[in-house]
């Protein structure tokens, strides 16, 4: 490991099985539970970071490895390479006509377990760019109270797709409808993998219960990972890898309110 890995050793390292399919999972804190997935490509320290103030505002956080490196500082030709890995597995629908991820119906095991294990009203889920929309449809399982969907890039060739299918973008709505669900969601505004057009679909889709911020992009870090600034190109990681840790930042206070939408959402007695 470089100096700038991080080797996750304040999180519990898990096994966990969801319909005979086991994957790792890094557990830590107490409280209610949050699944916060990672970003492309990996668990990075900036998802840990994210991770661990989840942790600390007083939530059990949950960070399933699903693709790449679990710790490993994001360079840009690993990241390439998790990025092609992911972008032809069967667990991920990257480009348009997909449909939903399959990995999500795993996401939605996991959340079960971690509500009845944890307690609470419910679980809040935080997609990031790949994963981003991910929190959207893990809503389908009931227990999902807390859908945070940052940056979603999905699908990669259509800058107004969703990553859904049709039948998983009804029930959604329905589910939205029905219990009051609202969804909040961050991007910058001149990120090109997470564009006006992908919030305008959302906001189509999910009317009022849908609120999408916009930061300029002018605030993003100006020297993100190697994979960040030279694959990914723009602005885009709003709460990790283009979030500058100074008080009174622009990002800061989207990670705060974050914190407070998961707050409001699963510690009500607070």
């Amino acid at each position: 490991m470089s100096t700038r890995d991080d080797e996750i050793a304040d999180f519990f390292r898990q096994l966990i099985e969801v319909d005979g399919v086991v994957k790792t999972v890094y557990v830590a804190g107490s409280g209610p539970a949050v699944v916060v997935m990672p970003e492309m490509p990996g668990i990075s320290p900036d998802v840990l970071r994210l991770a661990r103030w989840v942790r600390d505002a007083g939530f059990t956080v949950f960070v399933p490895s699903l693709f790449g490196v679990d710790g490993a500082y994001p360079t840009a030709d690993g990241g390439s390479e998790v990025v092609r890995r992911a972008c032809v597995s069967a667990e991920f629908r990257a480009f348009a006509g997909g449909g939903t991820s399959p990995v999500t119906a795993w996401l939605r095991g996991l959340a079960r377990q971690a509500h009845a294990e944890c307690g609470g009203p419910g679980v809040g889920a935080i997609g990031l760019c790949f994963t981003g929309n991910f929190a959207l449809t893990m809503a389908l399982e009931p227990a999902v109270i807390a859908p945070v969907v940052n940056h979603p890039s999905l699908p990669l060739d259509d800058p107004a797709g969703l990553e859904l299918s049709d039948e998983d973008a009804r029930a959604i709505r329905d589910r939205v409808d029905r219990d009051g669900l609202s969804v909040l969601a961050y991007r910058f505004d001149n990120d090109r993998w997470c564009t006006g057009q992908r919030f305008a679909a959302y906001r189509a889709l999910l009317g009022d219960a849908f609120d999408g911020r916009v930061l300029p992009g002018s605030c993003a870090r100006t020297d993100p990972p190697p994979f960040f600034g030279e694959v990914v190109e723009t602005p885009h990681s709003v709460v990790t890898a283009h979030l500058v840790d100074e008080d009174g930042h622009p990002t800061v206070k989207a990670r705060d309110e974050i914190l407070s939408y998961l707050t409001e959402r699963l510690l009500p007695a607070s």
